[in-house]
């Protein structure tokens, strides 16, 4: 093995500003009658509709929605018990849907290479930055649990399916477990975690991380 090989760490990922590219922590204020609406939309209910499940007017819905007025809690009360959610629900910060269109076509062993001591990793869609998810192919080149320094750990969730072969899968909390091909597994990443080749050549899994 060479040792001047990196140390397996996987790629970092952090939510950013698709227009600036920089980390955004930034709180939109709150815009009830925006979500409101969306809850009302979400249900295929019209004006009408939810005013009679409500029991509030038509036209006092509207200037909810319309952020002309803001409800009292005992309209707040009829709103949630007429559209069966929760007054927290209410609340919710509405989904911001914003169609990019983007997408990245990675072609067969056409991926980046990223090789280290255990894995030689296979990166996907690296043309696209700012992405929720990691996805990557590895062929699992360690065979004993001593093969590690230590576990691996890095934030996110993690999906893991096995594409040929077989593998131990070794995690801190569970006992290991055989994995052979077309088995997958998801978990928390925050959570030691280790696999071995346990077939005669070295298996080659799909690995997707989430931020």
């Amino acid at each position: 093995m060479n040792d001047e090989q990196p140390v397996d760490v996987y790629p970092s990922m952090t939510v950013v500003n698709a227009q600036d590219g920089e980390r955004s922590d930034k709180i939109e204020p709150l815009q009830l009658g925006k979500r409101l609406k969306e809850i009302r939309v979400t249900l295929g209910l019209t004006l009408e509709e939810a005013s009679k499940r409500t029991g509030l007017a038509r036209s006092t819905l509207s200037k909810i929605e319309n952020e002309q007025i803001s409800p009292t809690f005992q309209a707040m009360q009829k709103l949630a018990s007429g559209l069966d959610v929760d007054i927290p629900q209410l609340f919710s910060p509405p989904k911001q849907i914003r169609a990019t269109g983007r997408r990245d076509i990675t072609r067969h062993e056409a991926g980046k290479p990223h090789p280290t001591t255990t894995y030689e990793h296979e990166l996907l869609a690296t043309q696209l930055t700012n992405k929720k998810m990691m996805p990557f192919k590895s062929r699992v080149r360690a065979r004993h649990f001593s093969d590690y320094p230590d576990w691996i750990r890095h934030d996110g969730e993690e999906f893991l399916l096995v594409l040929a072969g077989e593998v131990m899968f070794y995690t801190e909390f569970y006992e290991p477990v055989s994995l052979c091909e077309g088995d997958s597994v998801y978990y928390d990443a925050n959570m030691g975690h280790m696999l071995t080749s346990v077939s005669e050549a070295d298996a080659l899994i799909l690995w997707v991380t989430a931020s």
